[in-house]
């Protein structure tokens, strides 16, 4: 076997490690036949060679290096208003809020009313990783609704209650406030937390996720973002060491669940401070 042979990829896979989109985009490119491999429309499944030129709509795309040093992961504060979409033409998109000077993409989604932390990457494959990842790491979030927090409130909150035709899974809630709690999930069914709410008789008025796994939002401040770190990086990755292959149930049924993200440690970002803040 040749030494090209063994360093060949499945062209969905190019695409979406330079960063350009996740694999499922990258089979709809190729589909539209939008992809070019030397020149010659290519069938999904195949591969790319070292010296192979990809390009998509006339562009090349150029191959990730292999340590993946050049592979951007941040945390965004997302206001209130972005959409997590990288679809341009949806006013307040979350591309255009961040004005990153690389292709970046959401790591999982918070809706348009609802703000706070969320992960954004280079990354295209990563998406892949996500759905394979079993769902069951930390998110939490500070929740104001609407009427004071009953005891039962609570107590049915962190038992699970019915929705999108299943049981939410035991949380953690706690009480900050008359109308303010805390909820930790390792859930992310659509729009879980308000329809949690909406089924005991409560409206949510404010929501904002505050924690993802071991990255805490922090200072950042609404339309803020940083670098993560490469301790925040070594310890996810870690901590999805042992995941599942196969994406929970929850996971595939919802496709806008809110979820987590693996990465892996970058070599150029060795150091970086995690106070390091962009203001955009």
């Amino acid at each position: 076997m040749s030494d090209n042979s063994l360093n060949a990829k499945r062209l969905n896979k190019f695409i979406s490690e330079s960063g350009f989109c996740s694999r499922r985009g990258a089979d709809k490119l190729i589909e539209e036949k939008r992809v070019t491999i030397n020149g010659k429309l290519p069938e999904l499944g195949t591969k790319v060679f070292p010296h192979d030129v990809v390009m998509v709509d006339g562009k090349a795309i150029a191959q990730s290096r292999e340590d993946k040093s050049d592979r951007i992961y941040i945390a965004y504060n997302k206001p209130i208003g972005i959409t997590c979409t990288t679809e341009t033409h949806v006013r307040g998109n979350i591309v255009d809020a961040i004005g990153h000077k690389a292709r970046i993409f959401p790591i999982g989604r918070l809706d348009k009313p609802s703000e706070g932390l969320i992960f954004l990457t280079s990354d295209g494959d990563i998406v892949n990783k996500i759905l394979r990842a079993e769902n069951a790491h930390d998110k939490e979030y500070i929740v104001t609704v609407d009427k004071p927090i009953s005891e039962r409130f609570i107590e049915r909150m962190s038992r699970g209650v019915p929705i999108l035709g299943t049981i939410t899974k035991p949380c953690i809630v706690r009480v900050r406030s008359r109308f303010v709690f805390t909820i930790i999930l390792t859930q992310g069914l659509n729009r879980q937390i308000r329809r949690m709410c909406e089924y005991l008789g409560y409206e949510v008025k404010k929501l904002k996720r505050s924690r993802i796994m071991n990255v805490e939002l922090g200072s950042l401040k609404p339309g803020q973002w940083r670098d993560l770190t490469q301790a925040e990086m070594t310890e996810i990755n870690q901590a999805v060491a042992g995941s599942s292959k196969v994406a929970p149930k929850d996971v595939v049924s919802h496709k806008k669940s809110k979820s987590v993200i693996q990465v892996t440690k970058p070599k150029e970002k060795q150091g970086r401070s995690k106070l390091s803040i962009n203001k955009k």
